[in-house]
């Protein structure tokens, strides 16, 4: 089973992935965490570096095929095993953030980015068995940013204007309709959350 929660920063992914593989676990079930697109892999880690330091400001069609290699390490080398074995896997993010970041709010040709996706990922990895976009008000996402990340220096999308920020926020509801993802609001107590999950996955 591969499960994705997405959505836009700050919006409690990393939370709802954590409380979801306790669930499973306390069931007796081997699962894997990854939080895109490095995962806790040296060679994923080493790529999202690179994107993500401002200072090489990279094209965003160099930050797709990058953010493409480090997917496909994680996922030859961390989810791959684990679901071959009957485990469970769930991610903060998977592709559907290159087209919310470099596709719409950088850009860069939507059809471009799924063409290279479906060419070099599995389709395993394309189309999740669950998935969820989170959703939730730019002042509050904002503001819990600014708790979580106060003594943190901004990373190159993190320092993009709020401009492009509303431009991600809006992507992720045509990424939802456009995929057929289901969305969830994201601003209740992070163990409402989890029961809403639960129920949109039926698990």
């Amino acid at each position: 089973m591969y499960i994705v929660i997405e959505g836009q920063d700050a919006t409690g992914k990393s939370t709802q992935v954590e409380m979801l593989a306790d669930y499973f676990k306390k069931q007796g079930k081997k699962v894997v965490t990854i939080h895109e697109p490095d995962g806790d892999l040296e060679s994923a880690h080493a790529l999202r570096t690179i994107i993500k330091d401002k200072k090489y400001n990279l094209e965003p069609a160099s930050q797709v095929l990058l953010f493409t290699a480090a997917r496909l390490e994680l996922w030859k080398k961390v989810a791959e095993p684990v679901l071959s074995s009957g485990g469970v896997v769930i991610s903060a993010r998977n592709w559907w953030s290159s087209l919310a970041y470099q596709g719409y709010g950088q850009g860069f040709s939507i059809d471009e980015i799924i063409n290279i996706t479906n060419t070099f990922m599995p389709q395993d990895y394309v189309n999740p068995t669950h998935s969820v976009i989170l959703t939730l008000d730019d002042g509050t996402r904002m503001q819990r940013k600014t708790d979580r990340d106060y003594d943190s220096e901004a990373d190159f999308f993190e320092s993009k204007p709020m401009d492009f920020q509303h431009v991600v926020d809006s992507a992720y509801l045509k990424i939802a309709k456009k995929f057929n993802i289901k969305t969830l609001d994201a601003s209740p107590a992070p163990a409402e959350i989890q029961k809403e999950l639960k129920k949109l996955f039926s698990i």
